[in-house]
């Protein structure tokens, strides 16, 4: 269930610099004006251990599942704010400036554990990544830590087949979690996704594949967080086109994809004149992050104005912006990201907690270290 609300702590010093290169703004870094560190936070040993449990325990898996303690309702103020860790089996690997920096499987684990450890809702992740959620909170158990993913929401990531770069690209057929795995590992969610171009045949295929993917959930009765764009093809690939009528006419268009809408939640990028894509529908809207812009300032300023844009409007699912948010620390971004989705925070108010929070906890897994 969702914890208490923190008391509200007072801003920076006058003179701090920070994301926006503003006075008064949190500077990016960890305390000391370190970086933040995978290898500092989660020991290489246990993820080590992975192999280990993946070739001698497989069935920890369905063992961790089975003993997850679950939140009775998914969004119980009706806001959500949920990581992305689905990118990996696309193809997407870039981060910044590093063109393989999802390519290390510690280190993106290390941070999106440092993300779950903190005020966040809860993950999507295609089944590998789960699975590796899993099998390391046996070992942090086994070691006296408390189920990290206990009450968090977890969402399966169904489509993975359209391979970023390729010539088969919006041809996203699904190739991840099926309906009947999500519901048997007791997962809170499926996901899946859609882009549309208009003048590429494929978009039709995935239609076609996303509107059978939404009936079969529905039938189980599980929630949907449905990812759709309208894309361009350009000279790089493709990119998604931000402008409210394109944003308006493809949330239509998500909306009526299955036999029922019900359990649909939306997940869209932001544009200008937010508040027309707000109107166009009654289903909750999750705003995407996209790729990463160094600290989180940009992010904040944006999931901001995007609340206040619409009673549709319910929250984030963001994937490389909080994971790897420049040299900021993953935790600290989390907690500042919280504050804006959940607690109605202004802008300064959520950097003010995020320099309260920079740091904090980064023990939280050293026991693992341990043989």
């Amino acid at each position: 269930m969702r914890r208490g609300a923190r008391a509200r702590t007072r801003g920076p010093s006058a003179g701090q610099q920070g994301p926006l290169g503003a006075p008064g703004r949190v500077a990016g870094r960890t305390a000391g004006g370190a970086a933040f560190s995978p290898d500092a936070f989660l020991p290489p040993a246990a993820v080590a251990r992975i192999t280990d449990v993946r070739i001698q325990r497989p069935q920890v898996v369905e063992e961790e599942a089975a003993a997850r303690r679950r939140r009775e309702q998914i969004a119980p103020d009706g806001r959500l704010v949920l990581l992305a860790a689905d990118h990996p089996a696309r193809g997407v690997l870039r981060a910044g400036a590093d063109p393989l920096a999802m390519g290390s499987r510690r280190a993106l684990l290390a941070r999106i554990l440092r993300v779950l450890i903190g005020r966040t809702d809860g993950v999507m992740a295609t089944p590998d990544i789960l699975e590796e959620l899993m099998i390391l909170q046996r070992l942090d158990k086994e070691r006296g830590g408390p189920g990290f993913l206990d009450h968090k929401v977890l969402v399966g990531c169904m489509n993975r087949g359209g391979l970023h770069g390729s010539a088969f690209e919006l041809d996203d057929r699904m190739t991840a979690f099926t309906p009947e795995r999500i519901a048997s590992l007791g997962l809170d969610g499926a996901k899946v996704m859609v882009r549309v171009d208009l003048s590429d045949p494929a978009t039709l295929r995935t239609l076609e594949a996303c509107a059978r993917a939404v009936t079969a959930c529905h039938q189980r009765g599980l929630p949907v967080f449905l990812e759709v764009m309208m894309v361009a093809r350009g000279r790089e690939g493709y990119h998604v086109v931000r402008t409210p009528e394109a944003l308006v006419t493809v949330v239509n268009i998500a909306t009526g994809l299955g036999a029922s809408s019900a359990r649909t939640w939306l997940k869209v990028p932001y544009c200008p004149q937010f508040e027309r894509v707000a109107e166009a529908t009654t289903c909750p809207l999750l705003l995407l992050g996209g790729e990463t812009r160094g600290a989180p300032g940009p992010l904040l300023e944006e999931v901001a104005a995007a609340m206040r844009a619409g009673p549709s409007v319910r929250g984030v699912l963001v994937g490389r912006s909080l994971t790897y948010p420049g040299p900021e620390d993953p935790y600290a971004a989390a907690e500042a990201l919280w504050a804006v989705v959940h607690e109605k925070a202004s802008l300064d108010e959520a950097l003010a907690r995020m320099a309260e929070a920079r740091g904090r906890h980064m023990d939280r897994f050293a026991h693992l270290a341990a043989t």
